[in-house]
């Protein structure tokens, strides 16, 4: 990439200080659906983690790799299907293909971050995409959290094949989700904005027999 191109590419911060409402993907299933509170008997709870910073990186991955360690402190996964975190557990860095990650960072840094990793890019061959406004992250935790999604994916999500650390685009019912297990006890569902009221309604009739509760 050129240093013209770098300087005229258009870049725009979505989250302005206009005084604008908004509200989650999940807004209107909650409304519609409702939110059972988790209680003493819940196995599965369910969590949206909304106005998450989503980035799309693509590129070289040693290019990549020593920018994102200089702007984030956090290296891109050694390995495909790969999921790194920050020591806060706030940022993390996915592998979606082998030119291709997903950075997900808290709500508000990411167009500093976009802007910082473009510097430190310069003239690479690279591409950064801002999709957060597409997509939302859903959370399920509890013992049985692994029992839901094994009726809900087609991937193999048996702890011996699916480890802490690792993360796959898969089918979810009749959509497709990227799913990743950041911890032993957690999941994580990345949605797409206009599948979320599926995947929320899905989830409560699939955890039903669990008990499932809502925490907003």
């Amino acid at each position: 990439m050129s240093n013209l191109a770098v300087e005229t590419v258009r870049t725009f911060d979505t989250r302005t200080e206009a005084n604008t409402p908004v509200e989650s993907p999940l807004a209107y299933s909650y409304r519609r659906s409702g939110a059972p509170a988790p209680g003493a008997d819940s196995r599965v709870v369910l969590r949206e983690r909304p106005f998450m910073g989503h980035l799309v990186l693509r590129g070289g991955a040693i290019v990549l790799d020593d920018a994102v360690r200089e702007v984030l402190g956090v290296s891109l996964p050694g390995e495909p299907q790969g999921l790194t975190l920050d020591a806060e557990g706030q940022r993390s860095i996915q592998w979606i293909s082998p030119d291709e990650w997903l950075v997900i960072v808290p709500g508000g840094e990411e167009f500093e971050l976009e802007k910082r990793l473009r510097a430190a890019l310069g003239d690479a061959h690279f591409a950064i995409s801002n999709i957060g406004g597409g997509q939302t992250l859903i959370e399920l935790e509890g013992e049985a959290a692994h029992e839901l999604l094994m009726k809900s994916v087609v991937y193999d999500v048996h702890p011996s094949h699916f480890p802490v650390g690792k993360g796959v685009t898969t089918l979810f019912a009749k959509t497709s989700v990227v799913l990743r297990r950041p911890s032993e006890s957690r999941w994580e569902l990345i949605v797409r904005r206009s599948f979320a009221d599926y995947t929320y309604r899905w989830l409560l009739d699939a955890g039903e027999e669990y008990a499932i509760g809502v925490e907003r």
